[in-house]
């Protein structure tokens, strides 16, 4: 069926949507450049993450770090301090990653080609086809959750997505479809329509202009497309943070440096567990401590956890303060302590807690 769709849409489909993007697209900073360096920051920063909540953080980057070479000399706590709240802080470390090897190996230029993008940390097959296609006009096209969702309910196309058959599959179908002679605003275009006309759960399927030639909403199956995977079983945790408040206002913080969540952010002294725990089972693990002289008053911040949901993991969260005459280990001065990258959960929590 989608093979029949296709041979009737590959003459009018590239032109129609160009128009329709040309009339209708969001104005954005990164759309009105051609400059790969703010396009890769665009793109790493909207991986999984809306426009809105992503386009401030974008201009913040743009701000301080100017071009590539700026960005390679910050250090990684300063990248991962104004990443704050973005999540997938992965994307960060890889950032910085690229960064480096840019201004090192590459001497500062940035590269426009698929074939140099994709060698780069953090760059995938979606990352390296956008950049090229938005700064150098090169012929290749992008699939991303907007296109998925687009052309598997436009074609009917049944196939798994998210798999490494998907990908092909609609890399292949999309470049039967891609303008040629301006792959730049077709790539932007097939995306836009995805995100504000063939939306997940509102699509505007009476007001869209394939309607005519669409399989989804033809067969009245346009919640039917695209055809996922079962979704991972949700893994439950309990994180006891411990925050150590001596008389000098002095704290303990330590780096996540095993590879997981929050990679290289920093927290207050963990203690996970299995379930939820009391004052006894906290005062017992903390008698086990030897950088302590004299525990005073041990307390609950939170009278209920608080909960934290990733994509796979469901994360209730529990902070104990606890007040101690000394710190007998390196210690943090409060004061100080905005100045260190946090997982969102813990920055939310300094911005009340330092206000009492």
């Amino acid at each position: 069926m989608e093979r029949i769709l296709l041979k009737n849409l590959i003459h009018t489909f590239s032109i129609d949507l160009v128009n329709w993007y040309s009339k209708n697209k969001r104005k954005l900073p990164w759309r009105d450049t051609k400059d790969p360096y703010k396009i890769w920051l665009s793109e790493i920063i909207l991986q999984q993450t809306q426009i809105m909540q992503g386009l401030p953080y974008y201009l913040n980057f743009i701000t301080n770090y100017p071009n590539v070479q700026a960005l390679s000399e910050a250090s990684e706590n300063e990248i991962l301090k104004m990443w704050e709240g973005l999540g997938y802080y992965s994307r960060a470390i890889n950032l910085h990653k690229t960064a480096k090897i840019v201004s090192k190996d590459l001497k500062g230029i940035f590269p426009v080609t698929y074939k140099e993008l994709i060698k780069l940390p953090g760059i995938g097959d979606y990352s390296a086809s956008a950049i090229s296609s938005f700064s150098n006009n090169e012929v290749v096209s992008v699939v991303d959750g907007n296109v998925y969702r687009f052309i598997s309910r436009l074609l009917g196309i049944k196939t798994l997505i998210n798999t490494p058959k998907s990908l092909k599959e609609f890399k292949a179908v999309t470049m039967k479809l891609i303008l040629k002679d301006n792959p730049r605003d077709f790539n932007q275009a097939i995306m836009e329509f995805g995100a504000l006309v063939c939306r997940p759960a509102t699509p505007l399927c009476n007001g869209c202009i394939f309607k005519d030639n669409c399989y989804g909403y033809q067969n009245d199956m346009v919640f039917n497309f695209p055809i996922k995977n079962r979704k991972n079983k949700i893994r439950n945790r309990f994180f006891n943070y411990l925050v150590f408040k001596s008389v000098d206002n002095q704290t303990i913080i330590e780096k996540r440096e095993k590879k997981g969540i929050w990679q290289n952010l920093y927290q207050f002294p963990l203690l996970e567990t299995d379930k939820l725990i009391d004052n006894e089972e906290i005062i017992k693990h903390i008698k086990t401590l030897k950088f302590l002289k004299r525990i005073g008053s041990i307390q609950l911040f939170n009278n209920q956890n608080v909960i934290h949901k990733l994509s796979h993991q469901k994360i209730s969260i529990s902070y104990w303060i606890v007040n101690v005459k000394i710190i007998k280990s390196k210690s943090t001065s409060f004061d100080k302590i905005n100045s260190y990258p946090f997982p969102k959960p813990l920055s939310n929590f300094l911005s009340i807690f330092k206000l009492q």
